[in-house]
């Protein structure tokens, strides 16, 4: 019988994950009647066997969910054990393609069966687990998973208390999995000793297509070693390394990278204490780079020079690809100003936006253009004629 192979093999995994007592018998006895005989239970038969087995109580989202690819269990407190439960229950699941499990207090203990579950499960393609404390132990575990899953495209582990430990179980699965095109590493606690390691990794990858790290604790060793790995990329097309502490260093090694690149079309580098000096870096690479669509360098010190700087390499550059560039919140003055008119004459396409508030930027340019005109003598009326 399908059904009753299925549960000597549900048995052998909650054993495996640490559950005691007759977890087959359990789902067996949860059966519908004639359930074997049609091919193997409903999935929430096995759900509900699963939390019975694991002392849990069934999360009200899965029971009350309507057909579909996607399953979405965020904010609900799942804890380990509810992971477990929802591991054994999806193990064979061939239904569900989207998993979300977000806010749910995994841990290493929960990470580890979901791992488990989707070493074996050909079915779900994308799953996020972010904010789930996941730590070292959840890392390891994912690493492990994703050195034979062949189907996840997108990972999303966003806020999961990595570390640069956690980042060499990380960076492995990096370099050998091929199948990821989305991964999302922002809110962890990477260093610059982790930012020399996944440098490394995303230099050998040949999968990713979409790579977020925003929000971590690069500064400039690290942000130079992650600069490094992406001028070697081949692949990578969109990158969010913002509310890091890049600094000029780090704005350096990227402006080398965007020489070297040829593929990268999305950069977001805003809030990294990229001054003048960095900024300057960065046009360097822009004056060559034929790839990147959109650039974002928001909330950094660069000052009027440093937009200057970025504006005059897109003049340089016949040949960029640029369609959208954030420059930070600034006084615009004349030279800006004029600068900026220049670039949209030259690429008509472009969305420029400085500050995000056009009306004060357009106020400001003729409060500077009335400042430069001769003084009128005489009256109005002697103006007019």
């Amino acid at each position: 019988m399908a059904a009753a192979r299925r549960a000597r093999e549900q048995k052998q995994r909650g054993e495996r994950w640490g559950f005691v007592g007759a977890l087959g018998e359990t789902l067996s006895n949860a059966l519908p009647a004639g359930e074997e005989d049609a091919g193997g239970p409903a999935g929430e038969s096995w759900y509900l066997a699963a939390c019975r087995a694991c002392g849990v109580t069934p999360a009200s989202g899965l029971l009350r969910r309507a057909p579909g690819p996607a399953l979405s269990l965020r904010h609900r407190g799942l804890g380990p054990r509810g992971a477990k439960a929802l591991a054994l229950s999806l193990m064979a699941d061939t239904s569900i393609l989207t998993l979300d499990l977000s806010d749910n207090w995994l841990q290493g203990e929960g990470a580890a069966a979901i791992a488990e579950m989707l070493k074996e499960n050909s079915c779900v393609s994308a799953v996020d687990l972010s904010d789930n404390k996941l730590g070292v132990e959840g890392a390891k575990a994912f690493s492990a998973m994703l050195l034979e899953n062949t189907t996840i495209v997108s990972l999303q582990l966003s806020g999961n208390e990595f570390d640069d430990h956690a980042a060499k179980y990380l960076a492995a699965a990096i370099t050998a999995n091929s199948k990821v095109e989305i991964l999302d590493l922002s809110y962890n606690m990477f260093g610059d000793k982790a930012g020399e390691i996944l440098g490394m990794a995303i230099a050998e990858n040949t999968g990713l297509k979409e790579l977020k790290i925003s929000w971590n604790h690069f500064h400039s060793q690290g942000a130079a070693a992650l600069a490094k790995g992406l001028g070697a990329n081949i692949f990578l097309k969109v990158l969010d390394v913002s509310y890091n502490g890049f600094g000029n260093s780090g704005a350096a090694a990227l402006g080398e990278a965007l020489k070297a690149n040829n593929v990268l079309e999305e950069l977001n580098v805003s809030n990294n204490r990229i001054s003048v000096e960095g900024a300057l870096h960065i046009a360097a690479g822009l004056k060559e780079n034929k790839t990147l669509k959109r650039l974002n360098m928001t909330r950094n010190p660069m000052q009027s020079e440093g937009c200057c700087g970025v504006l005059r390499a897109l003049q340089a550059n016949s040949g960029t690809g640029m369609e959208i560039l954030d420059l930070p919140d600034i006084p615009v003055n004349k030279e800006l100003a004029e600068l900026c008119d220049a670039v949209k004459i030259l690429f008509p396409n472009l969305l420029l936006r400085r500050g995000g508030n056009v009306k004060l930027q357009r106020k400001s340019q003729s409060k500077v253009e009335l400042q430069t005109q001769p003084k009128v003598v005489g009256n109005s009326q002697n103006a007019v004629a």
